[in-house]
């Protein structure tokens, strides 16, 4: 078993094809879309690497090839990378149970595949988890208007509520589910029997609803800053000009 105080494991959930982005996901996943010349999956890797995980498991579904042959097994970005793969659509909550085996009784960073975000916020996230561990330890970041994710109510630092996708203008909350958060073990059960939502799928929001339920602590981290679905081609284009401005900010000393 690895020490408890250390968070080495990611699972990154790649299997979308992003047809919002049209033409451009044709002959690749959303994840290869390129940000400043490399794909948006790579500089994830690369974030999550330089917060201290490089063990990886990349959740593939359409054209999961142009994924394998880019990184294979993870050497080139000095980090490792096994590869399942979700054959039908099923929803982020069916998606990221295949990390079960993976994670092998230790918690894991789980990020979807085609959020783009600044890389100091999975080392914020890594550091409020291993500071007092518990159940979930979801990013929230800031949105006029959460209707296209997912609403989080919150006490203090405790989320007491998470609604998945509000009615335009109907949520009382600004702070949205990023899409990126860290689970500890107990979240794999709660997987294994999630129901189906209206929308025929098993989704992480409601695995989160459900670790809320059973009364354990599933805390918020404000992820403020640069984060991007880059999820359309306007989306896509202000990603660039955004992710060329961070990559210019001065080192901290």
């Amino acid at each position: 078993m690895h020490a408890a105080n250390t968070l080495r494991k990611a699972v990154i959930l790649a299997a979308g094809r992003g047809k919002r982005l049209g033409a451009l996901t044709d002959a690749r996943p959303k994840p290869m879309i390129p940000v400043c010349g490399v794909p948006v999956l790579e500089h994830i890797a690369l974030g999550l690497k330089g917060a201290g995980l490089t063990e990886m498991l990349m959740v593939v579904g359409y054209r999961a090839e142009a994924i394998e042959s880019y990184f294979g097994d993870g050497e080139r970005l000095g980090v490792r990378i096994a590869y399942a793969f979700q054959e039908h659509p099923g929803g982020t909550g069916a998606a990221l149970a295949f990390g079960e085996a993976f994670s092998a009784g230790e918690s894991v960073l789980a990020t979807y595949g085609d959020i783009l975000t600044d890389p100091r916020h999975y080392q914020w996230l890594v550091s409020d988890f291993l500071s007092s561990p518990c159940a979930a330890v979801i990013g929230i970041n800031p949105m006029d208007d959460p209707s296209a994710g997912a609403a989080v109510y919150r006490e203090g630092s405790r989320i007491t509520r998470v609604v998945e996708k509000p009615p335009p203008g109907a949520s009382a909350s600004s702070w949205n589910v990023a899409g990126v958060s860290v689970y500890s073990p107990a979240i794999w059960p709660v997987l294994q029997t999630l129901p189906l939502s209206v929308r025929g799928e098993r989704e992480l929001t409601d695995a989160i609803s459900a670790l809320i339920a059973s009364g354990q602590e599933v805390r918020a981290r404000e992820l403020t800053g640069f984060w991007s679905d880059v999820g359309t081609p306007e989306a896509l284009a202000a990603a660039e000009r955004e992710w060329a401005a961070l990559q210019s900010r001065p080192v901290a000393r």
